[in-house]
């Protein structure tokens, strides 16, 4: 199934802005990160859906989009057009347009005589996604303060205990990123606005590698908690400002943890080190 991309806005202060241009060493950062989650194996194969072709070039984007999502393709990998034409049993022409889509999102990097790679942003990049995603969430808060039912901010308060019984069992990645966008998802139900939902999919999808690296570094996920259950407490109150002030606070922390873990990687590719695995107690 595909997970719900919706999560972490600018209301004071802004990101913090990278030191350097060059790209980081992302591939071997989420090699040591993802290992576990990139286990399961592929389910290659489309099997079409009647006979149009749309269909099936809809369910081609769709599996290469949760293959990147679940980092099952890690960001940098290069995607082989004949070995994927071979094991997803479609055509070149379909392979291309699901490619050319993939791209649009921001997914897929194309270069030409290269072809397709996952993408993976700089760090530069990188902080200029986080202040826009801090810009959008902050105003998904306040548009749910003003619109939410109470029922609703009951809902938001279950989200948040439930990520904190999932932060307390597992450590899996990607666990924990889905127990998070049940936060989102209601938080931007809530928001009414399907305009901010469709920008805030499209830049939640583009960073979503480097959530995983912001949310595996040690004593993230405890410090996430509590800034979640801070926001919520606001949003209770219906207090718009403090809420939103909060949210943007969260996802400058998130940023400052990802840009952080990208400078170190990209400083022992520069030194020829491989990058140290991290530890898979998030938490210690």
């Amino acid at each position: 199934m595909r997970p719900q991309v919706v999560s972490d806005p600018v209301v004071s202060g802004r990101i913090p802005r990278p030191t350097t241009r060059r790209a980081p060493a992302l591939v071997d950062l989420h090699t040591s990160v993802m290992s576990e989650a990139a286990q399961t194996p592929y389910p290659w194969r489309i099997e079409p859906v009647g006979s149009i072709e749309t269909s099936v070039r809809q369910q081609t984007s769709e599996a290469l989009r949760q293959y990147i999502l679940n980092f099952q393709l890690k960001p940098g990998q290069r995607l082989v057009e004949r070995e994927f034409i071979e094991r997803l049993g479609v055509s070149r022409t379909t392979f291309r347009e699901a490619i050319r889509e993939l791209a649009a999102e921001g997914l897929l990097t194309v270069v030409a005589q290269k072809g397709a790679r996952v993408s993976a942003p700089s760090l530069e990049e990188a902080a200029d996604l986080y202040e826009v995603r801090s810009a959008l969430e902050s105003l998904v808060v306040t548009r749910f303060v003003e619109r939410a039912a109470d029922s609703e901010i009951r809902s938001l308060h279950s989200t948040v205990k439930n990520f904190r019984r999932v932060t307390n069992r597992t450590t899996d990645i990607l666990e924990l990123l889905r127990a998070k966008e049940l936060f989102y998802d209601v938080l931007v139900k809530g928001a009414r606005s399907n305009a901010l939902q469709q920008l805030l999919e499209g830049i939640k999808a583009r960073v979503h590698a480097l959530r995983a690296t912001s949310l595996s570094h040690p004593g993230r996920v405890t410090q996430t908690v509590a800034e979640l259950e801070a926001i919520v407490e606001a949003i209770t109150v219906r207090d718009a400002e403090r809420a939103s002030r909060l949210c943007a606070e969260h996802v400058r922390n998130a940023c400052a943890t990802a840009l952080a873990s990208l400078r170190q990687a990209e400083s022992a590719s520069d030194d020829g080190r491989p990058v140290a695995r991290r530890s898979k107690s998030l938490g210690s």
